[in-house]
């Protein structure tokens, strides 16, 4: 079982990192006014240039991490697992799990998906030890075509408070509330994994009633 009191100071410690690579970054210039005429149109969301960030990210990450308390970068062998990048921090032996997401400066609050239920479920139970965590960088759209990186939130995968499975998005665990840390229920991996089954079989048996009720329908039109 892992220890809270680690997760906790773990935590701290890399979200102060992650703000200082944020705030060396700054933003980054997509295009000019003259390129985009109309600013950003409907490409002012951060899926939009995810991809491109993303990227900028990680090789910062690599060139400049040693500079803010972060190294041994490990990127993982599959691009659909449930973390973006493995990490040490100084001053701890464990390594470190990160799964990036994006999230505009003033958005709304949605329920968006965080990472597969069952790759999650089997992370921790191959892994009861280890320390995985959401970080939620904030973006702003600015009128010159620049995206600033405003600010980093970090939240423990096994402290995210609501956790919702969705039966009809290939089981993802999905969550409103992961960009607030003071939202989190602090909990054990094991705990967390207790929980997360629970979830993932409530949505099986939702997949499993909506294919009855689906089948069902389709006799009663075909016998009418």
């Amino acid at each position: 079982m892992n220890d809270v009191k680690i997760t906790a100071a773990i935590r701290t410690a890399l979200e102060a990192s992650l703000k200082g690579l944020v705030q060396k970054i700054d933003k980054v210039q997509i295009g000019n006014i003259e390129q985009f005429p109309y600013g950003w149109g409907t490409a002012g969301k951060g899926r939009s240039v995810w991809r491109i960030l993303e990227e900028l990210i990680t090789q910062n990450l690599q060139m400049y991490g040693k500079d803010f308390g972060m190294a041994k970068l490990t990127m993982p062998d599959s691009e659909v697992g449930v973390y973006d990048f493995e990490i040490h921090l100084e001053g701890f032996t464990h390594p470190v799990f990160v799964n990036v997401k994006s999230a505009v400066e003033g958005g709304r609050t949605n329920k968006d998906d965080i990472s597969k239920a069952r790759g999650l479920l089997k992370f921790y139970e191959e892994n009861p030890t280890h320390e995985l965590f959401i970080s939620t960088i904030s973006l702003r759209f600015n009128p010159d075509m620049s995206v600033s990186l405003v600010d980093v939130v970090v939240m423990p995968t096994a402290w995210l408070p609501d956790l919702y499975v969705n039966p009809s998005n290939n089981a993802n665990l999905q969550s409103s509330k992961y960009k607030n840390i003071a939202n989190a229920t602090v909990r054990t991996n094991e705990e967390f994994i207790a929980e997360l089954k629970v979830a993932v079989d409530v949505a099986d048996i939702k997949k499993i009633n909506r294919h009855r009720i689906n089948i069902s329908t389709y006799i009663n039109n075909v016998n009418v």
